[in-house]
């Protein structure tokens, strides 16, 4: 074989390596993308049934219910506009109370039911995840240009 056929044969095979390579990270990128909706766009179904995503919103006052002898807990979650029902479980985060903000991650069932894999709680007085708190503004301006109009 010619050197130039050599290099051509290298150039090649480099090439493909890296197309194959890229192809499985973006493959691995994208099967761990997980996207959030507040209660207002799963209501609106925007959020994909059977698909793993993030909903946030307040735990809904008087929701919270657990289940005898068992870790499941079953709750809601509101973005003041639209309710979402929640079962959950496992353990739940020690910040978990009612009316404070929450982030849960899990799939819609055909029921209309958020099937939580995990639930994160704020951290402290001041804060609530980025998310909830844009979906909480995001429908307390729509629930008031519906109040104007």
């Amino acid at each position: 074989m010619k050197p130039r056929h050599k290099k051509l044969v290298i150039i090649a095979s480099s090439v493909t390596a890296l197309g194959i390579a890229s192809v499985l990270v973006l493959n691995a990128f994208q099967s761990n993308l997980v996207f959030f909706f507040s209660p207002t766009q799963v209501v609106a179904k925007e959020a994909p049934i059977g698909k793993s995503f993030r909903i946030g919103g307040l735990v809904a006052d008087g929701s919270v219910k657990r289940e005898d002898g068992s870790t499941t807990v079953h709750f809601a979650i509101t973005d003041t506009a639209e309710t979402i029902p929640v079962v959950y479980t496992g353990i739940l985060p020690d910040l978990f109370k009612e009316g404070k903000g929450v982030v849960a991650q899990g799939k819609i069932s055909n029921q209309g039911v958020f099937l939580a894999d995990e639930v994160l709680a704020k951290h402290d007085e001041n804060y609530m995840p980025p998310e909830a708190a844009e979906a909480l503004e995001k429908a307390a301006k729509a629930q008031k240009a519906s109040l104007i109009q």
